[in-house]
């Protein structure tokens, strides 16, 4: 039997603690080819910047008794998996799997997410894709703290990537989001969900002065807040419930409406 090829990257780059606990975790079940972008990517949503240098960088890494042939790319996420695909295996990936990322992707904000970009960009190759996240604390955020404990994050990696290299899934939800609370074993449950309608991360603007120079930051802080939270969103089982909230997603953005309704508002 042909062991199934799994294409790996992650945001936060080739050294990330998270990338390697997902390789760990996914060699149990594939072949895994790893290519991650060179240099932290956090935020970069699928984007694909002209002034990337596009250089492959082949590298040997010994992580955990294991030597892991890999590859450090001078780009996005998203740019990462179209060099993984398209130039550095030899047959296009079963699956591809982006993450595990430090802190959690949830709500309306998934499309700034390089995690989500890179799963959307396998998708728009064709590929079905996995984006998985584990709830951090901000400070760990653009981090490679090794006080952040992916064990359980990398086991439901590879339950939900079992499950899409055993079945074929609905062309329209074969991008499939995950984030894992951080209190969350392997028998913590898991829900079906759906983005929150609400923003999960806010702008918070603090004013700066510095040697009479003065400038306003912008940084961001998460909600606390569920109270008017559907029961079913990501945001409400992630964080009220403390499940691993799974969220198929869908890189057809039309709104969800009548066209033929649509089109006579439009005319009236």
């Amino acid at each position: 039997m042909v062991k199934k090829q799994i294409l790996l990257t992650n945001d936060d780059g080739i050294r990330s603690p998270g990338l390697w606990a997902a390789a760990e975790a996914l060699s149990a079940i594939a072949f895994v080819t790893v290519a991650a972008p060179r240099e932290q990517s956090s935020g970069m949503g699928r984007s694909m910047p002209s002034t990337s240098d596009g250089k492959i960088e082949e590298e040997m890494v010994h992580i955990n008794g294991q030597d892991w042939r890999v590859y450090a790319v001078g780009g996005s996420p998203a740019q990462a998996v179209q060099h993984g695909i398209l130039l550095i295996m030899d047959t296009k990936p079963d699956l591809v799997v982006s993450g595990i990322n430090y802190g959690e992707n949830l709500a309306l904000g998934v499309s700034v997410s390089g995690t989500v970009g890179a799963a959307m960009e396998a998708v728009a190759l064709g590929i079905p894709a996995l984006a998985i996240s584990l709830e951090t604390d901000r400070e760990h955020h653009l981090s490679y703290s090794n006080e952040v404990d992916f064990s359980s994050a990398a086991y439901f990696a590879a339950y939900f990537a079992g499950k899409f290299l055993e079945k074929d899934f609905p062309e329209h939800a074969n991008l499939l989001k995950v984030d894992v609370p951080r209190d969350a074993t392997p028998e913590t449950p898991w829900q079906t969900s759906r983005l929150s309608p609400y923003p999960y991360y806010h702008s918070i603007v603090t004013e700066k002065n510095e040697g009479g120079k003065k400038w306003n930051e912008i940084s961001y802080g998460s909600r606390s807040d569920f109270s008017n939270e559907p029961t079913d969103s990501d945001v409400y089982v992630m964080n009220k419930n403390r499940e691993v909230a799974v969220t198929p997603l869908t890189l057809d953005f039309s709104a969800r409406v009548d066209l033929r309704e649509f089109d006579e508002f439009l005319r009236a």
